[in-house]
């Protein structure tokens, strides 16, 4: 392996992993949000919070995917 695919590697490995943990704990801070509010909605009590998130972490392992090949596509239009 190169140390351009390497390097690619490397970019897309790490930012898929901070996108999992953010979305993550996104998700979770929300289902605790969720549970102060003053009116608790039928959501918060038929929604489990472990799948709400996993649903997080799976959003933000996309969304960090999709961040590092935009970036890795922008760094190679630019050479």
């Amino acid at each position: 392996m190169d140390t351009k695919t390497k390097r690619l590697a490397l970019l897309v490995v790490s930012c898929s992993a901070v996108g999992v943990i953010l979305g993550g704990s996104a998700s979770w801070a929300e289902s605790d949000r969720c549970w102060a509010a003053k009116e608790v909605t039928n959501d918060c009590l038929t929604t489990d919070p472990l799948v709400k998130t996993m649903q997080g972490m799976s959003t933000g392992l996309i969304a960090g995917f999709t961040a590092a090949v935009a970036a890795a596509w922008q760094i190679k239009h630019d050479e």
